[in-house]
């Protein structure tokens, strides 16, 4: 029996199609669960500027996941994108982009890193992973404000 290929994460790939695919898939998804002012997805641009940093995870050829961390301040950042491909849910592939994200983030002498993600059923798996993973509910942070739909949580590194 063939083990499944390891996952390998690397910087960038923003230029890969099936990366802008998955991507694409990440964005309507958002959009088919939140209302248009609640949607906070960044697209291929927004990835691609000079505050963002953004990973993929790969499985041989195939493209397993995504994320990315933006900068905020000197002191801290914000997880976004993360997205892992339907045929490599369970597989670590969220953990291992994570773990990446917050390496980087101490590197760069962070304090904090927050995220915001749904606050519908849909996102339940979502905010269990970030809770198993330190991450604590608080207020809104940066320019997001309250939103029924939108839940914000942080880590202190």
């Amino acid at each position: 029996m063939n083990s499944p290929e390891p996952i390998v994460i690397v910087q960038g790939g923003l230029d890969n199609e099936h990366v802008r695919a998955l991507l694409e898939e990440h964005l309507q998804s958002m959009a088919d669960l939140s209302p248009p002012e609640s949607c906070h997805a960044l697209d291929t641009a927004e990835l691609a500027r000079p505050d963002v940093t953004f990973w993929t995870a790969w499985a041989g050829k195939q493209v397993a996941g995504c994320g990315a961390l933006k900068a905020l301040d000197a002191r801290q950042g914000e997880i976004k994108s993360m997205r892992t491909a339907a045929g490599f849910l369970r597989r670590g592939v969220a953990a291992g982009i994570l773990q990446v994200i917050l390496d980087t983030a101490r590197q760069r002498g962070y304090n904090r890193v927050s995220l915001e993600t749904g606050s519908m059923e849909q996102f339940n798996p979502a905010r269990r992973f970030y809770e198993e993973h330190g991450f604590t509910y608080c207020t809104p942070f940066a320019d997001y404000f309250p939103d029924p739909h939108s839940v914000f949580m942080t880590l202190e590194l």
